[in-house]
């Protein structure tokens, strides 16, 4: 994917690349997205909100996204459609325009992905933590047929999902050409 024109997803909670989440589609635009999604064979992009932004002027959605494939659906007990999708890549976003349902498209380009050269003694406390949360929380873990807690990257981008941290805050963890920040911030938390 170099520049293509693709649908977003808007959203308050955030997915990384390598990550996994579950979505209630409900909302005839995201339905017409997933139905364009599934016959196209492509994909969408989910996008961090900017609770400061216009929303008439589409300023409401953060430039840096993640690319995201569908790979499950199945109608719930409520009629509502979910999906689980797999966030493949981060993408930056530009030139949002509205279609006439009200379904956000922008122009995306792929970003190059962070570079994590981490020692295991580094990255060690932040893997133990993640455990512990993905034992505790069996939705979570549910998700991943294989948690890669060996890869320092599948590891930062979780947190990165996880943290109690705005989107301004994570939009600049994002932006930045490694990993540093990030791994920096979590080695004072954790």
């Amino acid at each position: 994917m170099s520049h293509q024109n693709l649908p977003l997803f808007p959203l308050s909670a955030h997915l990384m690349p390598g990550g996994r989440m579950s979505l209630r589609i409900f909302e005839p635009r995201y339905i017409r997205m997933v139905k364009q999604v599934c016959a196209n064979n492509s994909g969408f992009v989910m996008c961090m909100l900017n609770a400061h932004g216009d929303a008439q002027a589409n300023q409401h959605i953060y430039s840096i996204g993640t690319f995201a494939q569908i790979i499950d659906f199945e109608l719930l007990e409520d009629g509502l459609l979910g999906i689980k999708v797999a966030g493949v890549s981060s993408v930056e976003v530009e030139n949002i325009v509205t279609e006439s349902d009200g379904l956000r498209v922008g122009e995306c380009r792929k970003m190059k992905s962070w570079q994590c050269n981490i020692p295991s003694e580094q990255i060690s406390p932040m893997v133990e933590r993640l455990n512990e949360i993905f034992e505790r929380y069996p939705d979570l873990r549910s998700l991943y047929e294989q948690p890669e807690f060996e890869n320092p990257y599948w590891v930062l981008n979780r947190w990165l999902e996880l943290l109690p941290v705005d989107a301004k805050q994570k939009q600049y963890f994002l932006a930045q050409h490694n990993c540093n920040a990030l791994l920096n911030y979590l080695s004072a938390l954790v």
